[in-house]
């Protein structure tokens, strides 16, 4: 256990840009494209003569408003929080990616893993390892700094609306902060399942390719996924075209994206189904851990067992030399 503790620390420390800074730099920019819209939105205001009312226009209005209208505020300030982590799901999608393309190709290509294979660690443990730097600690560090830069974001919202004669306390009570976190938090496992069968797709390309193992990860699917396309173009097979594509082209290149479980595996009517009341219920953890009983979940984490399998026997056999 003290041997895989240290893999995965090595893997944080070499790759620290993608792990920690990238999200980090993202929520910065994010943070500092807000401020900029707000101050941008005050001072064509001021110019143009449109005002909130000074002497407390939208504190009276806040006074006026019954439970469900308050409650729309809070679900409001739900989705500013929620926010910050929509732009860092799409970079921790793409940290990701490419960390899991250059895994086990970089070990090879820089020659390090002679060094590696020297030491008492096994293949399976090393790949291991990647995996859970993979799914869980990146997501992790992404989720903590998306929760602070969420809290953050909800400080913005609420601090810009104390100019207008809202009072900040009255208006941070109608958040929902700590269920956020939470179900920011109850992602992580269900990022897990749902990204096996990428994660293992791009660490099986990642051991095996000799050269450009990105261009083998996206051209092989997607090509395949042409050549079914065009069978089923000029009938010479019936093939199921839409299937491949979205069960098997999109769950080996885009299932590291967290979220698209519930995108691609859930037709509209499914879509519908889960979010009702409010659009935020689609972000609680009740509506996106159905897909816990998805087969489309669990075949998918069989495949991705096997292509990790396949990682580790060509981590163990491959020889560039």
């Amino acid at each position: 256990m003290k041997t895989f503790y240290w893999l995965i620390k090595r893997e944080f420390w070499e790759h620290r840009g993608g792990f920690f800074w990238t999200p980090v730099i993202t929520g910065g920019v994010f943070l500092l494209l807000n401020i900029m819209g707000v101050i941008t939105a005050e001072v064509l205001g001021a110019r143009h003569g449109i005002s909130f009312g000074a002497s407390g226009g939208l504190r009276h209005v806040i006074a006026d408003m019954d439970a469900g209208d308050l409650s729309k505020v809070g679900l409001a300030l739900d989705v500013a929080m929620y926010s910050a982590m929509g732009l860092l799901v799409v970079v921790l999608g793409f940290v990701v990616f490419f960390y899991c393309l250059g895994a086990l190709y970089d070990d090879r290509r820089d020659r390090s893993i002679l060094f590696w294979k020297s030491l008492p660690v096994s293949d399976a443990s090393t790949v291991l390892s990647k995996v859970v730097s993979a799914t869980v600690l990146a997501p992790i560090v992404a989720v903590v700094v998306g929760i602070i830069v969420g809290m953050l974001q909800l400080l913005i919202v609420a601090i810009t609306l104390s100019f207008h004669g809202v009072n900040v306390w009255q208006l941070l009570v109608l958040a929902h902060p700590f269920r956020v976190m939470f179900n920011l938090i109850g992602y992580i496992p269900l990022y897990v399942l749902w990204a096996a069968p990428a994660v293992g797709w791009l660490l099986l390309c990642s051991a095996w390719a000799r050269s450009k193992p990105f261009l083998w990860a996206v051209a092989l699917p997607v090509a395949t996924g042409l050549l079914v396309s065009w069978f089923g173009i000029m009938g010479l097979f019936d093939l199921p075209t839409t299937w491949f594509w979205r069960n098997v082209v999109q769950r080996a290149l885009l299932s590291v994206f967290p979220g698209t479980g519930s995108i691609f595996d859930a037709d509209g009517g499914d879509m519908v189904r889960h979010v009702t009341g409010n659009g935020t219920d689609v972000l609680d953890l009740a509506s996106t851990w159905h897909l816990i009983a998805s087969p489309n979940l669990w075949i998918g984490v069989v495949i991705g067992a096997a292509l990790l399998a396949g990682a580790t026997w060509f981590r163990r056999w491959r020889d560039d030399s």
